[in-house]
C-alpha cells in the first residue's frame, strides 16, 4: 500500500512540474508546501553533488536551458517520505570512460551492479553486504538496450548512473539519480 501511496503522491507532483515549468518568472524558483500533515518540495535544482556523486569532468547539464533535464521531489511526513533527484548531462568522452568514472565512485555505496542488455556484473564488495536491514537487493532489468547502468543502495536507497552513447558521433548522455524512501 505504502508503494501505492508514494506512486500517486509523486505522479500528482510531477504533474504538477509542467505547468510549475511554464511560468517563466518560476524559472529558478522552487515549489515548497509545509503543513502540519507533511512537506512537499518540487523543483529542478538537482545536481550530482545533492545525489552524493561528483560530476564527471567537463560534462555539461543537457537541454538548452540549465534545468531543462533536472528534477527534484522530495515528500516527507511522519508516517512515510521519498526523495527523488535526477540530472541528465552531456559528455564529449566516450560512455566507456563516464562508466569507469562512476564504476570507482559508487564503489563508497556498497557493490556496484553493472546492467546492460541481458548480463549482470559485480564490481567491488561493501563490509555491509550481509546486513538484511538495510532493504531488498537491486536487480537489473530485463533489458535496458544501449544504456549501460550503474546501480548501488537498495531498493529504498539508490543511486543510478544510466549512459549511452550521444546522438552525434562522439560523446556519451548519461542520466544520475538518487532515490530514497522511508516508512
Amino acid at each position: 500500500m505504502f508503494r501505492r501511496l508514494v506512486f500517486a503522491v509523486t505522479m500528482a507532483a510531477v504533474a504538477a512540474l509542467p505547468v510549475f515549468s511554464q511560468d517563466s518568472n518560476t524559472h529558478d524558483k522552487n515549489l515548497d508546501v509545509r503543513s502540519s500533515v507533511g512537506d512537499l518540495h518540487v523543483g529542478k535544482d538537482a545536481d550530482a553533488k545533492k545525489m552524493g556523486l561528483p560530476l564527471y569532468p567537463g560534462a555539461q547539464l543537457k537541454g538548452e536551458d540549465e534545468n531543462h533535464d533536472q528534477a527534484n521531489l522530495s515528500i516527507l511526513t511522519d508516517a512515510f517520505g521519498m526523495k527523488l533527484l535526477v540530472a541528465k548531462y552531456v559528455s564529449n568522452d566516450s560512455p566507456a570512460k563516464v562508466l569507469d568514472f562512476y564504476r570507482d565512485k559508487l564503489k563508497k555505496y556498497g557493490k556496484v551492479l553493472e546492467c546492460h542488455s541481458q548480463k549482470t556484473v559485480e564490481v567491488g564488495k561493501h563490509d555491509d553486504d550481509n546486513d538484511s536491514s538495510k532493504g531488498k537487493e537491486l536487480k537489473c532489468d530485463e533489458n535496458s538496450g544501449p544504456v549501460t547502468e550503474l546501480k548501488v543502495g537498495t531498493e529504498d536507497n539508490q543511486r543510478i548512473v544510466a549512459v549511452e552513447p550521444s546522438d552525434s558521433a562522439k560523446g556519451s548522455t548519461f542520466s544520475l539519480v538518487y532515490l530514497h524512501t522511508r516508512g
